[in-house]
């Protein structure tokens, strides 16, 4: 089996908004990764945690347990899971030591309690400190936001917002910056001389090519591009996407693909994931996932996609997908993997079913 040159590897990821008592949760034990140079897309319907994802990721947001990977380096982790391991370890310890009956039973209890204390306050501590460090990790990771009017501020020059990245990491000279923005706007579609205007003087599709390149400048590993071309006219959707494509594959960058629009994304992306309610519910090669959708929620979300045929659209049926209702509530599902590369949140006796609807 050929070797995954992994880039980025979330593990168990969640983000909880809001206090104990009422708190939200956007994004709940969520893993995937990317590899070099490929597109991942992550698709749902509004509100299930695709942006947050993306966010968390680049670290606008701090993650509220589990661990980010770039390159095998931790860039971000939270600290509940660990806290929740310590109280878990306390309580299993205390219930154990009213039960011993030696000394030497009770010794080894609270050394085994000491352990995992020690353990996870150490991983508390690195979370805390690689929070603090979290900014030196912009230049590798970079993202294009949905909204191009609301990304860029309209008080500096497009000269200003393409350079703003390398002027703040330093090491280039005033001359080496110019030379790169303009460089930077011709590859994006753009004219030499728009780099004196303001935001306000574009298209939203122009926008969107001046938040491309104000990312690309910075040569990153991976760019997260939130719904890049959700706001843009369909005819300039096309053209932004292929642009995408393009500096991607000059540059090698993989590239998080948030969308909604499943047309798109497969075709842009490698691989695909598909969100529900904060959770990754199946991800599959984008090939795949269109030929087997196996998730309920995924024959929901391609069943909903309008083709320009009419005949075909008078007898379309809606497939409607109604949560826990249409799983079996009695086993908690996990992600397993039906066949290669194509993994699935099932339990055991689904996961049965699928693998036989596979063969």
């Amino acid at each position: 089996m050929e070797k995954k040159d992994i880039l980025l590897r979330v593990e168990h990821l969640s983000k909880y908004f809001g206090g104990r008592k009422n708190e939200f949760r956007a994004v709940d034990d969520v893993s995937f990764y990317i590899e070099r140079g490929e597109v991942f897309g992550l698709v749902g319907e509004s509100g299930c945690g695709k942006t947050t994802v993306g966010r968390t990721v680049i670290g606008l947001y701090p993650p509220t347990s589990g661990e980010i990977y770039l390159d095998g380096e931790l860039i971000a982790a939270g600290t509940r899971s660990y806290l929740e391991k310590i109280k878990s370890a306390k309580e299993k310890c205390r219930q154990e030591l009213a039960g011993a009956t030696t000394n030497e039973e009770r010794t080894h209890l609270k050394a085994e309690f000491e352990r995992i204390l020690r353990e996870n306050r150490t991983a508390i501590k690195e979370a805390e400190q690689r929070a603090r460090k979290s900014g030196d990790i912009t230049s590798r990771i970079q993202m294009i936001f949905q909204d191009p009017s609301a990304s860029l501020d309209p008080r500096m020059t497009v000269r200003e917002i393409i350079a703003e990245g390398l002027v703040i990491r330093g090491g280039c000279r005033k001359e080496e910056i110019e030379r790169r923005v303009l460089e930077m706007l011709e590859l994006v579609g753009l004219l030499p001389e728009h780099a004196s205007r303001y935001p306000h003087e574009f298209s939203g599709g122009q926008r969107q090519r001046i938040g491309i390149a104000r990312a690309v400048i910075m040569s990153p590993e991976l760019i997260i591009a939130d719904e890049p071309v959700s706001a843009l006219d369909v005819s300039v959707q096309a053209q932004v996407i292929n642009l995408l494509d393009d500096l991607r594959r000059r540059f090698g960058m993989a590239v998080l693909f948030v969308a909604h629009d499943l047309s798109v994304v497969k075709y842009f992306s490698d691989r695909i994931g598909v969100m529900y309610f904060g959770k990754i519910v199946e991800c599959a090669p984008s090939d795949e996932l269109f030929k087997n959708p196996l998730h309920p929620y995924t024959r929901s979300l391609l069943s909903a996609i309008p083709l320009p045929d009419p005949i075909y659209e008078r007898g379309r049926k809606r497939i409607i997908y109604e949560g826990a209702a249409d799983s079996d509530s009695s086993e908690p599902p996990l992600m397993r993997e039906v066949r290669e590369g194509h993994f699935v949140m099932c339990t055991e006796s689904e996961f049965e079913k699928y693998r036989e609807g596979v063969r």
